[in-house]
């Protein structure tokens, strides 16, 4: 390959007298005008600007001393070609002048004076083609890069992702060490193309071997293992070391987590692996906040503890209190003990076990409960979980059909799909939630069957100020009781943040006429929202809520719908979007309110 840079060979290394070096550190700092030159495509040209240290100096606007100057200009010749390398430009010529002076004649030891001007002037020259482009031997099902094959343009990168296509493809079926064992490149400048044969290096096909471990001080040894689920002995998979990595930072209990392959196979074609931990400190807390004009001030903390019994058992204790100052009827709060043991019937299934105090003093209807239970849930992979579990609540309610004391045996079971790319602003993917709770009365009810399902899609358009489309969806069923029997807190209800923003808190259910509302049996609830962001921090929001509730088991369109629409401001933090939100009632009794206020952290849904 030929490469042809304007101007003499850089200098090399020689001895600095003290008096020069105090002559560099003198020299003023200054400010540098950069210009690019040639006949180049857009593409190429913003790819050049994103590659070029004197640009970015530029564009920095800082100061910089002459020596300094001269030192990133000498490293943009690499630093361009590689660039231009990419593109398939194997004969471009590179010129970088300071003031009129070819860079790379310019001794750093003996900068000049000043330097206010950098022209950067490329003749890109043919972009070379591939005559040949081979590579193997192939793994079966390798796919290959589109642009490897002959006639298309030579694109560097394209050879770097044919040897990864190829060695991952090995590696795929377990041939752990496979490597590129040779390439031949040339490159025919009296016809631009160039021919390139590549040739991979399978190695054998390995199982994996003994898993140690590395860097753990509080967690035992043995658990690590167990919560990893190394697959011993079965033939090596990139994939499998991937989870099992993943299972040992979801556990929450280690800061990093490395699987490291052994540099050469071990005896019978094994391969051993050692994961190198870092443990997280043991302890946590944290705290936070929402407010509204009605719901008033919500605050919540919790303390958590990450390796309980040196296992990575997880105890989080939760306290939130709701209403403070709000009109929703009074003050609501729940306090929470949950305890996980991460791959206790196997890797990817853990045990919890719960105790919860609720109280819920709503406008409509008085809850103070008590729960315990145990469960377990299945992590199938970072986006699908499935739980299962046996509880038993007894509470006391309070509605317009009068007081009533119950106790339930209840069986919740559910399955969450979080394929956001975001959690607190999501751009893309899809979010859902589905929970089914069979329950048996023990005393005070009738048994019956609650169901909730929650379904969030988002979809971005743009690049340089890109608009997010979120639509959600909400789906509540009671099954079984009937309305003045059915446990008051698992009736539905709609109106306030998380369901019809501008109407007050839970202000449409079911009306029993002389001013008695209870909740509904069904519930649907729709929201829109289109957010778009600006170049900075800021971003704005305009979205529309609708929400029915109905006394039949399932939305029929007999019971009532409400509606509300806004906009809001978004300010974007490390932690996610503070939100600011003015809403107000479209349709459906507001009770004659103007506008609803919501302020929080993450977007609404």
């Amino acid at each position: 390959m030929q490469v042809t840079i304007m101007g003499r060979d850089l200098p090399g290394r020689g001895l600095v007298s003290a008096i020069s070096l105090a002559a560099l550190l003198s020299q003023p700092a200054m400010a540098l005008d950069v210009t690019l030159q040639g006949a180049l495509s857009d593409d190429l040209r913003g790819d050049l600007e994103g590659g070029s240290l004197l640009i970015e100096q530029e564009l920095s606007e800082a100061d910089v001393s002459p020596q300094e100057i001269v030192s990133i200009a000498q490293a943009d010749y690499q630093r361009l070609l590689a660039v231009l390398y990419d593109y398939g430009y194997y004969g471009a010529v590179i010129r970088i002048t300071l003031d009129g002076r070819e860079a790379s004649t310019i001794k750093s030891v003996a900068p000049p004076p000043s330097v206010s001007r950098a022209d950067i002037d490329i003749t890109p020259g043919t972009a070379f083609r591939f005559g040949r482009a081979e590579i193997g031997p192939l793994a079966p099902d390798t796919t290959l890069p589109d642009g490897f094959r002959s006639g298309e343009t030579a694109r560097l990168s394209l050879l770097r992702d044919a040897a990864s296509a190829a060695t991952d493809g090995w590696r795929d079926v377990g041939h752990a060490k496979a490597e590129l064992q040779s390439q031949r490149v040339t490159a025919q400048h009296n016809d631009g193309t160039l021919n390139a044969t590549l040739r991979v290096d399978p190695g054998p096909r390995l199982r994996f071997g003994a898993l140690s471990v590395r860097g753990n001080q509080a967690v035992r040894t043995e658990r690590i293992v167990e919560i990893a689920g190394l697959p011993v002995g079965t033939t090596y998979s990139p994939q499998e070391l991937q989870q099992a990595a993943a299972r040992l930072r979801r556990t929450g209990t280690f800061s990093s987590v490395a699987m490291i392959e052994a540099q050469e196979p071990g005896p019978g074609d094994t391969l051993a692996i050692t994961a190198r931990v870092a443990e997280e400190k043991p302890r946590r807390f944290g705290f936070g906040g929402e407010i509204s004009t009605v719901e008033g001030l919500s605050v919540s903390t919790f303390w958590m503890h990450r390796n309980l019994f040196g296992g990575a058992e997880r105890l989080r204790l939760d306290a939130e209190i709701e209403g403070i100052g709000g009109d929703t009827g009074g003050t609501d709060f729940l306090a929470r003990a949950l305890y996980q043991r991460p791959a206790t019937f196997n890797e990817d299934t853990g045990l919890y076990i719960l105790g919860e105090i609720e109280q819920q003093d709503e406008i409509n209807f008085f809850s103070r409960q008590g729960t315990i239970g145990a469960g377990i849930e299945r992590i199938a992979s970072d986006q699908r979980s499935y739980r299962f579990g046996l509880a038993v609540r007894r509470a006391t309610t309070r509605d317009a059909f009068g007081e009533n004391d119950y106790t339930l045996l209840l069986a919740p079971t559910g399955a969450t799909f979080d394929y956001r790319d975001r959690t607190l602003d999501a751009r893309r993917g899809y979010f859902l939630d589905a929970e089914v709770t069979p329950f048996l009365a023990a005393s005070g009810a009738d048994n019956g069957l609650l169901t909730k399902l929650d379904l969030r899609g988002y979809r971005t358009f743009g690049e340089a100020r890109p608009t997010t489309v979120a639509l959600r969806g909400q789906l509540g069923s009671l099954i079984g009781p009937a309305l003045s029997v059915a446990p008051a807190d698992f009736l539905f209800y709609s109106g306030g943040s998380d369901t019809v923003r501008g109407h007050e808190y839970q202000s449409l259910g079911v009306d029993l006429g002389g001013g008695q509302t209870v909740g509904g049996r069904s519930f649907l609830g729709l929201s829109a929202e289109i957010r778009m962001r600006t170049s900075g921090n800021l971003g704005y929001v305009g979205f529309l809520d609708a929400g029915y509730i109905g006394e039949e088991v399932f939305p029929d369109g007999s019971g009532e719908w409400h509606s509300g629409a806004g906009v809001g401001l978004r300010y974007a933090t490390p932690i996610g979007p503070i939100r600011l939100d003015l809403a107000v009632p479209t349709s459906g009794d507001d009770d004659g309110s103007s506008f609803q206020v919501y302020i929080g952290i993450g977007q609404a849904f």
